[in-house]
C-alpha cells in the first residue's frame, strides 16, 4: 500500500473583477487589487506590490478616461505565479482605440501614464480581446 499523496500547493492565483467605467470604479479596482495582493503575500512597501498597485491604478484610470464607452464596464484581472514570482496585470475596456505612449511636454497635464507603466513593468503590451475593445497588460517580476 502506498502512502497517500499530499496536495500540491497552488502556485498560480487569479483575481478577476468587472468595474463601472467611472472614477469610482477605477478607485475600487485599485483598492481591491491592493487587498488581493496583500492576501497573496505581496507586502505593501515591497517592490512588486507597490509597482503593481501603481500599474493597476494607471491602467484603470486610462480605461475610465480614454477607453470608456457609455454603458460598458472595464475589467481587471491579476494572475500571480507564486513559484516564479511573476504578476500579470490585465485591464480590458471596450474602446477600439489603442493607447500610445508619448513623451509629454512640460505644459501637458496628462500623458505620462504609459511611461510610468513602461518604467515599472518588466514587459507590457496591448492585445485584442474577445468582443469589442482591447486588453492592456503588464508583467511585473517581484524582487526577491
Amino acid at each position: 500500500m502506498s502512502a497517500p499523496q499530499g496536495q500540491v500547493p497552488v502556485t498560480v492565483r487569479t483575481f478577476a473583477q468587472r468595474f463601472s467605467a467611472t472614477r469610482r470604479g477605477a478607485r475600487l479596482a485599485r483598492l481591491l487589487s491592493v487587498h488581493q495582493l496583500t492576501a497573496w503575500g505581496l507586502s505593501p512597501g515591497g517592490d512588486g506590490h507597490d509597482a503593481a498597485v501603481l500599474v493597476v491604478a494607471e491602467l484603470a484610470a486610462n480605461a475610465v478616461l480614454h477607453g470608456r464607452v457609455p454603458g460598458r464596464d472595464f475589467a481587471v484581472r491579476l494572475t500571480y505565479d507564486e513559484r516564479r514570482g511573476v504578476l500579470e496585470i490585465e485591464v480590458s475596456d471596450t474602446h477600439e482605440k489603442c493607447p500610445v505612449p508619448k513623451a509629454p511636454t512640460s505644459e501637458d497635464e496628462e500623458g505620462r501614464g504609459l511611461l510610468l507603466v513602461e518604467a515599472l513593468a518588466d514587459r507590457w503590451g496591448i492585445r485584442e480581446r474577445r468582443g469589442p475593445g482591447k486588453t492592456v497588460w503588464a508583467r511585473i517580476t517581484e524582487a526577491r
